[in-house]
């Protein structure tokens, strides 16, 4: 491992038609299923006030960002 802190697991249990619209969603978005839902948490605690003054961010998936080559 990296240093990152390790994430938290839970399971959560979804009626299937919200499941179906989850994902959806987050395919629109170009997100994983799991990833939409900690987006919309992270929003609803923000937006409630609720989300911890430093919470990591949530890591990027994929390809690193391209780097120009060097000179």
């Amino acid at each position: 491992m990296t240093g990152r802190p390790q994430r938290k697991q839970m399971l959560l249990r979804l009626d299937p038609a919200v499941h179906e619209a989850l994902a959806r969603w987050a395919a629109d978005e170009l997100r994983s299923a799991n990833a939409q839902v900690e987006f919309l948490l992270r929003k609803a605690l923000t937006d409630a006030g609720r989300l911890p003054r430093s919470p990591a961010p949530i890591p990027r998936r994929g390809r690193p960002p391209r780097t120009p080559p060097p000179e």
